[in-house]
């Protein structure tokens, strides 16, 4: 496959890289007491880098004790939370892989996405920068300087949309990563922050997770402000229409809610406590 083969495989690459284990986690959830048929219970799959951070644990608590709905959270990369949602196996989605969202909704599985909050995908590494990347002024530049010394780098490889953000960075580099330091570990954020960390390797990270986890790392951000890398989460509402078994009644309840004032004021000051920053952004307009 060549450099600019990417985006076109991506089909593939969801369903043969990542069919084994969203076919566990359908079966859990097909065969688990609690299903979409208890009304009761939300499932929300979401992006890892929700999950990681806390921010779901910010926000749910207030709005189970309001609603009287249980919600029950799947964190994936956001193809497997889309494959999950085409199964009929959860209600609402928060993901943050634009490209496969659109693909989505055109598939008709999604009636709509809409901009919840963003952040920025940062690019990590030893402190030492021995692939000298704080000097580029372009996150290609900096992939390709990892890639011209053959310096480690730690890809998530999970059609997460950090993965295929990486995957965008590698094709306008012109570059196919495929030399023996380039790791990939099929897991999500935190768990290849950690392996990045062991390893001493180069990684691209939102920052959300990334400073939850950075007393834990010993890694620095050493590229990041670049307007091309905004990192944005959209909440899907599924098509009923097409995936009848959902909880149509629940999945409006919540994203009305996640769009509330309320959890506007939460994303605001989120993580200011412990970072000195707000790990999330709201959306203009």
């Amino acid at each position: 496959m060549t450099v600019f083969g990417f985006r076109s495989s991506l089909f593939a690459f969801r369903f043969s890289l990542f069919a084994f284990s969203v076919a566990l986690i359908a079966f859990f959830l097909i065969t688990c007491p609690s299903s979409n048929n208890q009304k009761t219970i939300i499932f929300l799959a979401t992006t890892t880098s929700v999950q990681d951070t806390g921010f779901l644990d910010a926000v749910l608590p207030v709005f189970e004790t309001r609603s009287h709905y249980k919600v029950k959270v799947i964190a994936v990369g956001s193809g497997e939370a889309m494959a999950l949602a085409s199964w009929g196996q959860v209600d609402l989605l928060i993901t943050h892989s634009p490209e496969l969202e659109d693909e989505f909704i055109k598939d008709g599985f999604g009636l709509f996405r809409k901009p919840l909050m963003f952040n920025y995908f940062v690019i990590a590494g030893p402190g030492d920068d021995p692939a000298g990347i704080r000097d580029t002024s372009r996150a290609e530049d900096a992939f390709r300087k990892i890639y011209q010394g053959r310096f480690r780098f730690v890809s998530r490889s999970d059609n997460s949309g950090t993965h295929n953000r990486e995957m965008a960075i590698w094709e306008k580099a012109q570059i196919k990563p495929d030399y023996k330091d380039y790791l990939q570990t099929g897991q999500g954020m935190a768990e290849t922050l950690t392996i990045s960390s062991e390893r001493a390797a180069y990684i691209l990270s939102d920052k959300a997770t990334f400073l939850s986890l950075s007393k834990h790392l010993k890694l620095t951000i050493l590229f990041e402000g670049n307007k091309n890398l905004v990192n944005e989460y959209s909440v899907i509402e599924l098509n009923h229409k097409r995936l009848s078994q959902i909880n149509e009644k629940g999945a409006r309840l919540l994203s009305d809610f996640l769009f509330s004032d309320e959890v506007k004021n939460i994303i605001k000051t989120f993580g200011v406590d412990r970072f000195g920053e707000p790990l999330f952004f709201l959306p203009s307009g």
